[in-house]
């Protein structure tokens, strides 16, 4: 069967959880005998590679910046569709995206589409009036246009039904368990030990609390030092907010075997999103059996369950009173407890060779 994944920005992914959840769905439909093809942008994929690992890859370009960058790929990923191919399923993933699914289904309209909502993006802070109007209506577009929608959260099954009053598909994001490493390239990169330092991973964008995490590390006595991973349009305001501290650490996308250390190594993973889908680096942190502090939004508690310190989210004080109690090893006993069933939990619940048979049913069910 051939099958198209649009909206995605490539592969492969070098940072965001929509690319990291293709990226890895396209590998596992590969392994199990299926075309699988994925337009990717030239902003963020090399335009002159058209496979990776026997996934073909479709490079298109796209309108620079942030309002216009998805929407323009998208638009030219659909006429290159409907012009140029034939498959037997169309997959979109995302909301914004999912806005043009009606162009397939209007000029393909034997080709099956499934649309993936991963998360309710309009409420990124980075987005103005009218950007969140377009998301939201893309959300309704691919809710009610796809002949399946997924949800990778419950939270998500929950209000999808209610408000589009349609059964959705629960099927959550994968990860792959961190292969644990010794420290090595992150010591000569960035001078990081073992149990040195507390990690964060994730895109840096405004509403991933990254500033909440930078002021209550500045508010407490410790001698390890706060590494953040990942790259956007927040950077250079957390470095301000850093105020040039030493022991803030800003690294950049990581990924591979650099990636695998930094969660190896920390002394304490912190997940303080302001809203999430489902944080793909939370899993990769629950995998690299490490202590774990994350704001108390439904996605959160949905993944960690009562296996992680939660903290009220966008609360200060609380995340600053958390850290000090998970690194004074108050309660040694129970974090130990909480690593190892933190641990299971996604080997069980997130394993991606499941969860791309679950895909599948819902392709051909």
């Amino acid at each position: 069967m051939k099958i198209f994944f649009i909206g995605q920005k490539g592969i492969p992914a070098s940072g965001g959880g929509v690319e990291n959840h293709v990226e890895n769905l396209a590998l596992n439909l590969v392994k199990s005998g299926h075309e699988v093809f994925a337009y990717t942008r030239y902003n963020y994929s090399d335009k002159n590679v058209k496979e990776y690992k026997n996934i073909q890859l479709i490079p298109l370009p796209s309108i620079p910046g942030k309002n216009l960058d998805a929407i323009s790929h998208t638009f030219l990923a659909c006429l290159d569709f409907i012009f140029k191919r034939k498959a037997d399923i169309v997959h979109f993933h995302s909301i914004g995206p999912a806005s043009l699914s009606w162009l397939i289904k209007v000029f393909r309209p034997k080709t099956k589409i499934i649309f993936t909502f991963h998360s309710q993006c309009y409420y990124n802070t980075k987005w103005g009036k009218l950007a969140k109007f377009y998301l939201m209506l893309g959300e309704r577009i691919g809710c009610k246009i796809a002949d399946e929608v997924i949800v990778v959260s419950k939270n998500l099954k929950e209000y999808t039904e209610n408000k589009y009053k349609r059964k959705v598909n629960y099927i959550p994001n994968g990860a792959n368990p961190i292969e644990i490493l010794p420290n090595g390239e992150i010591t000569k990169k960035w001078n990081l030990e073992k149990n040195t330092y507390i990690l964060s991973v994730s895109r840096v964008v405004r509403n991933k609390g990254l500033e909440y995490l930078i002021e209550a590390y500045k508010q407490i006595k410790t001698d390890k030092k706060l590494v953040i991973v990942g790259d956007g349009d927040f950077l250079n305001k957390l470095k301000e907010k850093a105020k040039n501290n030493t022991n803030v650490i800003f690294t950049g996308n990581q990924n591979g075997k650099v990636l695998n250390e930094l969660f190896s190594n920390a002394a304490l993973f912190v997940q303080a999103s302001e809203a999430e889908g489902l944080s793909i680096a939370l899993l990769e942190a629950m995998s690299a059996k490490i202590p774990i502090i994350t704001s108390d939004i439904a996605a959160n508690k949905e993944v960690v369950g009562s296996d992680a310190f939660l903290f009220e989210n966008k609360n200060i004080d609380d995340l600053k009173n958390k850290i000090n109690i998970v690194l004074s090893e108050e309660n040694r006993a129970g974090i130990d407890k909480n690593i190892k069933n933190s641990y299971n939990k996604v080997l069980k619940d997130y394993d991606w060779e499941n969860i791309t048979k679950e895909v599948l049913d819902v392709y051909f069910p």
